[in-house]
């Protein structure tokens, strides 16, 4: 099969979904009105409500949301065959992320911009609220954990990689003196800006950077690891204008053009899946035989739905939101970029990687498993090459930059939300040391950084299906306190386009984390079977206080009637 026939199908369904679907909820359902004073404007401090363009905002969120989640989790699940992972990643943007990311940031942004935690407190329970928060941070630990052994790979193994991936850092500092502090004009910064990004690429390939394979007993993965955390501690306490927006902008740009070079690729290659189309179970260890349903579910956490939006949303995109109008083009609009590129990530693997190797089999296709990242690299740099001439070593440092500038922006605004939720307990529980930014940062940075160093090993691979199952679930309890509001607010057949896909998601999830309970136990991986079992309970619990709150907003509505 050509894979072209999966970029049409792929996009011309993402168009029915932004043009039709996403207009129509919007409008008849939440019903936003530009004349609402948003939180950017009501509660200015120029730290963290900052009033932004619609255009920054969503390269802001947009990075921010799709990390290398929407590459590892697709690369993955195509061990399944392609047909799964590419139905779950098209439909589920359309009629899952979209509507759950713009729900989400349209609930904070009439509620202060608070975090869903807190909105949930309001709307369901305080003690339900309590057990969320629990839910939310678990899953900004384990995002900041996963990703940060991510990057710390790809730069091991990418060295020609360092010098723009740190080089973007300046440029985004730079940037954002240049938008804020002396009111240049977004298009020439942003024109200056990528070209310089894209100088330093043949640098970086022209003088790679390592660092000693052994520094007081760490080695490569380690130090990295160190100096990620660092930089990670000082980008969450700057204000967002100075690095937070600018960077994630210019990278959503990055990416945007990545997508381009990939996609035009793909329409001069033709190139042909090799991948079989469905495999319903493969070997996984540990864990034996993994049924395709319900695990496909919480390996591809993003790039379908992901509780992890929802918690951007409602954190720092909310808070810098100008007009009401713009929570469509940037919730429903960012989730359409993260499909996008999990729709790439497919068909990099499925279509790229047989111009790598042409001999891959079907037990091929289940090492894809391990590869992760290192497949979409290596495939889509092979179709950028055929496709457009680019040396395979430039095409393979664009897409790895493209990995770690994901993963670090996420890691960026993923600190930024643990301490948030930190400084929120700190007020909730009248713990007056939690409340400043200094000591928040310092619990944010050590339980994230413990989470990296205990993988930096395997603990990447060990903990996914843990972070798939946990963001899945945080997903569909944001899409049900969403649809408590707007029952409450009698849209009752509105509240019909949540309550379906929120439905199906926490089956999914719920399965597949009971599933995977019983494999870390098997595999005596005791600290993830206590923190898998941890994330059951509180959701059970949230879950039954929720349906308990619907049920009696039905029958109210029945008494009145």
């Amino acid at each position: 099969m050509n894979a072209v026939w999966l970029m049409l199908i792929g996009f011309i369904t993402f168009a029915f979904g932004w043009f039709v679907y996403s207009r129509l909820y919007s409008s008849k359902v939440l019903e936003l009105d530009d004349n609402f004073v948003t939180p950017a404007h009501e509660y200015r401090d120029n730290v963290d409500f900052v009033p932004a363009n619609k255009f920054v905002l969503w390269g802001h969120h947009f990075t921010a949301i799709a990390g290398a989640a929407p590459i590892v989790g697709p690369a993955i699940a195509v061990q399944w065959g392609w047909l799964p992972a590419f139905l779950w990643v098209v439909i589920g943007t359309v009629a899952f992320a979209g509507i759950h990311d713009m729900s989400a940031l349209w609930a904070s942004v009439k509620n202060e911009g608070k975090s869903i935690g807190t909105i949930c407190t309001r709307f369901v329970g305080n003690k339900v609220g309590q057990l969320f928060m629990v839910v939310i941070f678990l899953v900004l630990l384990m995002v900041n954990g996963a990703f940060g052994v991510i990057i710390a790979k790809e730069s091991v193994e990418h060295t020609s990689t360092i010098i723009p991936a740190w080089g973007a850092v300046v440029i985004a500092l730079l940037m954002g003196q240049a938008m804020y502090r002396f009111k240049m004009k977004l298009v020439p910064v942003t024109i200056v800006a990528v070209i310089a990004l894209y100088v330093l690429v043949p640098i970086g390939v022209a003088f790679p950077v390592s660092l000693p394979d052994s520094f007081f007993g760490l080695n490569q993965d380690s130090q990295w690891v160190v100096l990620l955390y660092i930089y990670a501690g000082i980008a969450s306490i700057l204000p967002v204008w100075a690095l937070l927006q600018p960077r994630d902008y210019v990278n959503g740009i990055q990416l945007f053009v990545g997508l381009i070079l990939l996609y035009a690729s793909i329409i001069i290659v033709h190139p042909s899946i090799s991948a079989p189309s469905i495999i319903p179970a493969v070997t996984d260890n540990p864990g034996g035989w993994q049924m395709v349903i319900p695990v496909l579910f919480i390996t591809v956490a993003c790039g379908a739905i992901s509780g992890f939006h929802g918690i951007v949303s409602s954190g720092t995109t909310s808070k810098q939101v100008n007009k009401m109008q713009d929570v469509r083009f940037v919730g429903y609009l960012g989730s359409m970029g993260e499909g996008s590129l999990a729709l790439a990530t497919i068909i990099a693997c499925v279509a790229g990687l047989s111009l790598v190797n042409a001999d891959l089999n079907l037990d091929s296709w289940a090492d894809l498993y391990k590869g992760g990242t290192a497949s979409f690299v290596s495939g889509g740099g092979a179709i950028i090459f055929e496709g457009l001439g680019i040396p395979q070593g430039a095409s393979s440092t664009l897409l790895s930059l493209m990995v770690i500038l994901f993963a670090a922006t996420t890691m960026d605004a993923g600190i930024r939300l643990q301490r948030y939720i930190i400084q929120e307990w700190g007020d909730m529980y009248d713990i007056s040391f939690l409340r400043g930014k200094g000591v928040a940062t310092i619990v944010a940075v050590a339980t994230s950084f413990a989470i990296s160093m205990n993988g930096v090993s395997d603990g990447q691979v060990a903990i996914w299906p843990l972070f798939g199952a946990t963001n899945q679930l945080l997903a569909s309890l944001t899409l049900m306190v969403t649809a408590v509001i707007l029952l409450k607010s009698n849209k009752f057949s509105g509240s019909l386009i949540v309550l379906i896909p929120m439905s199906f998601i926490l089956i999914m999830s719920f399965w597949g984390a009971i599933i995977k309970l019983g494999d870390y136990y098997m595999a005596e991986n005791y600290l993830l079977t206590v923190l898998n079992a941890i994330v059951i309970i509180v959701t059970l619990l949230v879950v039954l206080s929720s349906l308990k709150v619907i049920s009696k907003v039905l029958a109210d509505r029945k008494t009145s009637a």
